[in-house]
């Protein structure tokens, strides 16, 4: 690799930290950052390095948050490792599933998102006074770990934007509490797609280690400025990424 091309990488992944600790959605930074520096990759082995990358980043974010925001561990902790489990299981399916056929799934529930938050200005912005009922509880789990997990191993783009918006209608959490929820679920979700990329041996951990220390500056930066700015921040970041997303993906799906 040239010089560029690592400089390239190291600001791309700084970005991705930031973007993945306020929303999610860093991945539609990094991934097709590592393609594009290094066509000569197979798609399991970008896949893998960038979640090496991650790891490191949403570990960050967690921590970072969690300093300042009360974290609900008894609900995380589950959810986490539920996530780490199927995300393996979605990474395994990675060479067995046409992801195209997912693309314009995912699109449309973007989509649904961007418009469902518009159009519901009070979402995600004060914390419900009613605590949810214990199987709106473990239906939240489920979802996050079981089906959101899956989805991140075995795709990606918008998984922390789709637990975001997940724990605020279910749980009625504000933005900054669910974002800082998500980076745990996304932890596990990560480690449990990277631990069988490595078993098969498909990451690049030099490149992945380098980029990994830009991921935890700009994931820190990310969660105090989350922090700092408060609901309302996250709000409009979290609509802009989602519009982002459905360009990106969009140009992915039909302008090849």
């Amino acid at each position: 690799m040239a010089w560029f091309d690592w400089g390239v990488l190291m600001v791309a992944a700084t970005a991705a930290g930031w973007v993945d600790a306020v929303v999610g959605g860093g991945g539609l930074i990094l991934l097709p950052a590592i393609l594009i520096t290094m066509p000569q990759l197979s798609p399991q082995m970008a896949l893998a390095t960038n979640k090496l990358t991650s790891v490191n980043g949403t570990a960050a974010a967690v921590f970072t948050f969690s300093r300042k925001v009360a974290m609900q561990w008894r609900l995380m902790i589950p959810a986490a490792v539920l996530a780490a489990v199927f995300a393996g299981l979605g990474a395994a399916a990675v060479s067995l599933i046409d992801k195209a056929l997912f693309i314009p799934i995912v699109m449309v529930l973007l989509v649904a998102i961007a418009v469902f938050v518009t159009m519901r200005p009070t979402l995600g912005t004060t914390l419900a006074h009613h605590q949810p009922s214990p199987v709106r509880v473990w239906t939240t789990v489920l979802v996050a770990g079981g089906v959101i997990g899956f989805y991140d191993g075995l795709l990606g783009p918008g998984t922390g934007t789709f637990l975001i918006v997940t724990f605020a209608v279910m749980l009625g959490t504000e933005f900054v509490r669910s974002a800082a929820m998500a980076k745990v679920i996304n932890l596990g979700s990560n480690l449990g797609a990277l631990i069988f990329f490595a078993a098969t041996g498909n990451v690049w951990w030099t490149l992945g280690l380098a980029m990994a220390a830009c991921n935890v500056l700009g994931a820190v930066l990310g969660a105090r400025m989350a922090l700092a700015k408060g609901a309302g921040f996250i709000r409009i970041v979290l609509l802009v990424v989602v519009v982002v997303m459905v360009i990106r993906l969009g140009w992915q799906q039909f302008a090849q």
